[in-house]
């Protein structure tokens, strides 16, 4: 795939963590990944994998103190990390947008939401006042908010959660941008608000025909929603491929943990928990394989040499010396 095909490319991502005394933390190491126009790509793993740390740097925002000392983020011709901030203000929200887990936290208290969402659209596609609130309104009944009309008056502490992440997703479609961030959007919310609002985000992503980057701990939500799945693992791609092959036939044994993980079987997730102590290696030294230190099938190879992220069927790319093979 190239820059012209993806609707989004990420080409050699590095962002590092300065460490007192010491050498930086890698968070993200030498990443490549692309999304494809109206595809939505699901990003899994464990807390502390790199998701939000991605997330923040696609938008050219890295949690501080980090930052991006290598790559190329290539959105609509340009690389998002050579541009000014002004030239990323313009792109941010009207093309590419971002949905968070914590919706009380972003929107302000003090605003109502009807006024919140009509500034979106007078600063950002230029609307008048009459129009931008119309604009508003026909949001919130596009993302199901009960008597609209009243809730436009509602202050964001008025609103139950599931309700406020609701307002925080017409706020990221108000512009209907090109580009998508999920960044774990519903991990606050209880099952059944959690499914209305991850059927309601797809449902209108693909309306608008917006790429989507969608970032969850839960692996079971990327089987209905995504299109192909994405493992992240100390900040490397393990595992990449299609949906229907990821999860009939998973090749890295990180996705068998996190599979086996989700599906609470204890024999299967000792099976894949025990690893050779001998083979054990500072997983931040930048060589060998970030996984062998917890890898059942680890080898002498996989701490010496790291493995590149290699295409084993059409589509499903792993990166693994020893990747397993179905049967």
């Amino acid at each position: 795939m190239n820059a012209v095909d993806a609707a989004l490319m990420v080409e050699r991502l590095r962002v590092e963590f300065p460490v007192l005394g010491g050498k930086p933390k890698v968070a993200v190491r030498d990443l490549d990944l692309s999304i494809l126009p109206g595809e939505i790509l699901g990003l899994v793993g464990e807390s502390g994998a790199g998701k939000t740390t991605l997330a923040r740097a696609i938008l050219n925002l890295p949690p501080p103190p980090g930052r991006i000392v290598a790559g190329v983020i290539q959105f609509d011709g340009k690389d998002l990390l050579r541009l000014s901030e002004r030239e990323l203000q313009s792109i941010r929200v009207r093309n590419i947008s971002m949905v968070v887990p914590n919706p009380r936290g972003e929107l302000n208290p003090l605003v109502p939401v009807g006024e919140q969402l009509a500034s979106i659209a007078r600063v950002h596609l230029g609307k008048d006042k009459s129009s931008a609130r119309a604009m508003a309104l026909e949001m919130l009944r596009a993302v199901q908010i009960p008597d609209p009309e009243r809730r436009m008056r509602a202050y964001p502490h008025e609103l139950s959660g599931g309700m406020a992440q609701r307002v925080v997703i017409a706020i990221a479609l108000m512009c209907s941008p090109r580009f998508i961030i999920s960044d774990d959007a519903t991990s606050g919310l209880d099952v059944t608000v959690q499914a209305q609002i991850l059927e309601l985000l797809s449902h209108l992503a693909r309306k608008q025909g917006s790429a989507m980057l969608f970032i969850t701990r839960d692996i079971g939500i990327t089987a209905h929603f995504c299109d192909r799945v994405a493992v992240i693992y100390r900040g490397e791609i393990m595992e990449i491929a299609p949906r229907e092959s990821f999860f009939l036939s998973p090749r890295h044994p990180y996705t068998m943990l996190l599979l086996a993980a989700f599906l609470h079987n204890p024999q299967l997730r000792q099976a894949w928990t025990h690893p050779d102590a001998s083979l054990r290696v500072n997983p931040d030294a930048g060589i060998g394989c970030a996984y062998t230190y917890r890898c059942p099938r680890a080898r002498e190879m996989c701490h010496t040499i790291r493995p590149p992220l290699a295409e084993r069927t059409s589509g499903h790319f792993v990166r693994c010396h020893f990747p397993l093979e179905r049967e």
